[in-house]
């Protein structure tokens, strides 16, 4: 056996270490190819990132059930979370509409369940590969009420958008009194002061009125679709179609 404090010890720990960091590798590749071939089929989708912790009586529980409703409605794929709350209620609407409900749940210390209201989830064990596949095939993105989580989402969404790291998209926030300090700091604050431009800003449109939400949204892809006609999808308005698998 070698000595703990020779040579061959230090080697035989840096090969454990090299065999652990190359199992956490596999591990997370595996993990992302998984939700990739998970998600590939679900056409062209709205994420929808919100707190876990509003209960059905709450009015962004509300707001957030007619906004996935609204969604369906219009022929977009639903994805959030997967968990309770904002993302529940998400889920919840478009299920209501006829429309399709996607979740990317998180496993977590606390143990997070996946909502009901899904008609497929998958569940990540680490956080930025379940980001991935929330940004990956959306078309547009709406922050409702949320906490760190919600946050996280929305600003690493709007860096990747500001830095060119991917295509700019609708980003909608609901809930604007919830959001009022925060819109005033961007405003007074980063802007003011020159760390984000103005243009950056203007990345995010605050609304409470669903239908503004939906048309603003559509607007959009509508833009795109005449820009790139073979590249952007047309969301399917059929909402009897068959639910995925």
């Amino acid at each position: 056996m070698p000595h703990p404090d020779g040579p061959e010890h230090d080697l035989l720990l840096g090969r454990r270490s090299r065999l652990a960091e190359l199992r956490s590798a596999l591990e997370i590749f595996a993990e992302y190819m998984r939700g990739l071939r998970a998600l590939h089929f679900v056409g062209p989708c709205v994420t929808v990132f919100g707190s876990a912790r509003f209960r059905e009586d709450h009015p962004y529980y509300d707001l957030a059930r007619s906004l996935g409703r609204g969604l369906a409605r219009e022929g977009w794929t639903v994805v959030t979370g997967g968990g309770p709350g904002i993302m529940e209620a998400a889920n919840r609407g478009a299920q209501e509409a006829g429309g399709r409900s996607i979740g990317c749940n998180i496993v977590l210390p606390k143990e997070q369940e996946p909502n009901s209201y899904l008609d497929r989830y998958v569940e990540f064990d680490h956080f930025f590969v379940r980001k991935v596949m929330l940004v990956k095939y959306s078309h547009a993105f709406v922050m409702l009420p949320g906490g760190f989580g919600t946050m996280d989402e929305v600003f690493e969404t709007l860096t990747l958008m500001q830095t060119g790291k991917i295509e700019h998209f609708p980003i909608v926030a609901m809930g604007r009194d919830y959001w009022r300090h925060l819109t005033t700091f961007l405003d007074q604050t980063m802007v003011a002061h020159g760390t984000i431009d103005q243009s950056d800003r203007e990345m995010v449109m605050g609304t409470d009125v669903v239908d503004e939400a939906l048309a603003h949204i559509r607007k959009a892809a509508e833009q795109r679709r005449a820009a790139e006609p073979r590249r952007i999808p047309r969301p399917s308005r059929i909402l009897g179609e068959s639910k995925p698998d």
